[in-house]
Parts: C-alpha cells; structure tokens; sequence
C-alpha cells in the first residue's frame, strides 16, 4: 500500500491503461500543454504524445461528439470535462448520441467511452459552476455513472471505467484532488455496480457517496461518541445502484438517512429511499430520512455555501430523529 493524492490516483489509472491498450485516448480543455485544468494528467503529454492527450479548444460540444465518433470506430477515448457544469454544452451527445447508440443501431455500434471531471459546488464558484449532475446522468438508460469518495476507489473505478464497453460518467470532486488516501500495490480494478459498507453498525444506515461520504463518516463519528452505532455505505456508482447493500444494511438497522448534496427533486436519495420502502418496508421502524443540498440555485456567499450544504450537525440532526431521540 502506498499514499497518493486523488489526482495522482486518476493520473495512474489513465496512464496505465494507455500503456495497456493503444486505442485508449485522452482529450479536453488543457489536458495537454498545461497538464490538466486540476493536474490529473501531468506528464501525460510527455510520455504519450500529442496525438493521444489531446487539448481542445472550448467546444465541448465538439470534442465530445468527436470522442464519441471515434468509440464507435474501435478507440476508447477519455474525455475530460473541465466541470461538469460545462458538460451541458455537450448533453445532446452524451444523452442522444452516446447513451442511446447501442439501442439504437441494435447491438452494432458500442460506445465504450468515459466521460470525466468535477461535479458539485468547489468553494464561491456560485450557481452556474456549482451544480451536482448525478441525478441527472444517472436518469439516462444506457449510461454508467461512477462518483467516486476516496484515490484507492477513484483508481479502481477508472480504470474498470475505461474497460467497459459502455458509456460512462465518471465524476470527481474539485475540492478532492489534493486528497490523500492509501491504495493498493500493483494493478487493481474495482467492480462497477458495488457499494462498500464503510462502516460497519447496528443503530442506522447512513447511505452517501462522492465527497459527501466525509459528511457521513465524521457524523458517524460524532455518534460514536453518544454510543449510536452507525453504518455508514458508500455507494461509489449511482447507476447502476446497488439496492442489495443497502437493504440488507436496513434489516439490521432497522433505519435509514441518507446523504446527497444535490437538489432534493428527483435525487439518488430520492430513488433509494422508494426502493427501500417498496423492497423493505416491514423492516423500518421510522421514515426515512434525506439530508440533501438546499432547494435553490447554490449562492456565492459563504454563509449562504454553508447553510445550502449538508454538514455532520445536520446528519446527525436526521439520525436521531429517525431513532425518536
């Protein structure tokens, strides 16, 4: 095991799979010459050359209809959104082009094509830069979206990402790059579709993902200190979900509070929560509970910031309200 930053872990992922297979690409704004917009790619363009870290001009529009024109000629493109607020400059590819070929050409065509970059609010960036696009990719049929919480998971994950023979959302934290964590010696890939239960505990579920998952722990911390017992689930990829995990946490617990920081409308959250009811009903001994970023376009402020996004007092708030403290 060694210590990495998430960007370095990202950076490890794409490089090893270049050297793995020549078809493997990466493009986007300043990837290149300046060694990615958050450093993911440093050194990248020196050892595999312009013609495969490719930068592009401010057309996300183009270089993703691009990558996905190459994917379904045999290459497997990465392609780097700056952040995913940019990315809808380019939805009509990603959702009317990528998700839809398989289905479309009956099997003919695939897309194995990785889409990737930062999702969420990154400081006082306000509210066109600040947006959580999950939920929003997660609804398309034929995509796989993966948010990953931590290097060793973000590795993993990218590189079982751009093996995959279908199109795959892969979003990251700006406020997570410097993150260190510990992973594992030698290659490794993660299975797409498989949460990990974090923490083990008896009292709650605490279901979270991406950078959310340090709100959950350092609550669950907190309520160690009160002698509540939670477990704590990492759902690391949001399509497909891994409704398994979660019910069989909520048999035991008996409760569930979930963690997102996107709008509550139409959340993970959202759809987690129906299919526990529906699949697990008998088990509950109190509503579920969401604690989920505010109902409003995220403001510039930074009191506004902190009262818009989930903390621990506020997971911690929910938790005790479904244990009727």
């Amino acid at each position: 095991m060694r210590e990495v930053q998430f960007r370095e872990a990202l950076r490890e992922a794409m490089s090893e799979e270049m050297r793995r297979d020549e078809n493997v690409y990466l493009m986007g704004e300043e990837v290149a010459e300046y060694n990615g917009a958050y450093k993911a790619s440093q050194g990248m363009l020196d050892e595999f050359g312009a013609r495969r870290v490719i930068d592009t001009p401010i057309s996300e529009l183009g270089f993703a209809g691009i990558g996905i024109g190459s994917a379904m000629n045999g290459l497997r493109p990465i392609i780097e959104f700056m952040t995913f607020n940019f990315s809808l400059v380019a939805i009509d590819q990603v959702i009317n082009g990528a998700a839809k070929m398989m289905s479309m050409s009956g099997g003919q065509f695939t897309v194995p094509i990785v889409f990737r970059g930062p999702t969420a609010s990154a400081g006082m960036l306000s509210s066109q830069h600040s947006q959580a696009f999950e939920s929003w990719y997660a609804n398309c049929p034929g995509l796989k979206v993966i948010v990953p919480s931590n290097p060793a998971d973000a590795k993993g994950l990218l590189k079982a990402a751009i093996r995959d023979n279908d199109p795959v959302i892969f979003m990251e934290s700006e406020q997570m790059y410097g993150d260190k964590g510990m992973i594992p010696d030698g290659e490794y890939l993660l299975p797409i579709g498989v949460a990990e239960v974090k923490k083990t505990g008896t009292d709650v579920t605490i279901v979270s993902f991406g950078k959310m998952m340090k709100i959950a722990l350092k609550a669950a911390e907190e309520l160690a200190k009160e002698n509540i017992n939670a477990e704590v689930i990492d759902l690391r990829t949001v399509r497909p979900i891994d409704y398994k995990t979660i019910i069989e946490s909520v048999r035991k617990t008996n409760r569930l509070v979930i963690v997102e920081e996107s709008w509550p409308l139409g959340s993970i959250a959202t759809e987690v929560a129906f299919k526990v009811q529906k699949d697990a009903f008998d088990y509950l001994d109190a509503p579920i509970k969401r604690v989920m970023g505010g109902d409003v376009p995220l403001p510039y402020a930074p009191t506004l910031i902190e009262a818009y996004l989930p903390n621990p007092t506020r997971v911690i708030k929910a938790v005790k309200e479904v244990m009727y403290l």
